[in-house]
Formats: structure tokens, sequence, C-alpha cells
């Protein structure tokens, strides 16, 4: 399943939330949450308004996009983290996406939502 369903509901689990509290949080019944993750039926605004105010990125759910993290939001450690790892050739940028994909399980949007993952 791809669409915006299938990324309402992957934003609905990175944030560990039941359908149930989910649609709570948007104002909608738990059903219409599960159509909206099936593909059934099309989240309105103020349902993303409500969500993305909950920590849901919008631009991702409706573009598949990720909305990019502003530098000034990153921690020191994160800082050099980053720094540390631009500073590396591509081949080992590679091997610690690897890595990282290995360790956490995390998803290709996670790392970057490059199709290279």
């Amino acid at each position: 399943m791809n669409g915006i369903g299938s990324r309402i509901r992957e934003e609905r689990e990175r944030l560990g939330l039941t359908q149930r509290v989910f649609g709570d949080i948007g104002g909608v019944e738990p059903n219409a949450q599960g159509k909206y993750e099936s593909g059934e039926r099309t989240p309105k605004a103020d349902y993303l308004a409500a969500v993305a105010a909950r920590g849901v990125d919008a631009l991702y759910v409706l573009s598949g996009v990720s909305t990019p993290m502003a530098v000034a939001d990153l921690n020191t450690d994160e800082e050099v983290l980053l720094g540390c790892y631009r500073n590396l050739p591509q081949a080992d940028q590679e091997a610690v996406r690897q890595l990282l994909r290995s360790l956490g399980g995390a998803t290709p949007r996670a790392l970057g939502g490059s199709a290279a993952y």
C-alpha cells in the first residue's frame, strides 16, 4: 500500500499511538482513522492540522517528502555527528547508513528517505 494512507499509518506508528488515540487527536472515529490508513478515505485539512500539532509530519503525509529539520534544532551531539558524517567518503557514509539500519531497524524515511537505502 502506497500513498497518504500508508504514510498516515507510518506516522501513527512512529509516534507509538493506536488508531483510536490517533483518531481522537484528529477528531475522527476509529473507523474513519482505519479508512484513512487503508486509503478508502482522504483526511480533511482540520484532521491533518490536528495531528500535525501532535508531531505528525504533514508534508510527508501529503507528499511523501519529509519536512527538513532546521539546523538550529540540532543539539550539540547531533551537530558533531553530522559534521563527522559529512566529512566521510561516500563509501563510508553508506557503511554508516547500513550500520544504523541494522542496529535500529530504521526505515528509509528515518535515514533520509533516499531510494538508495
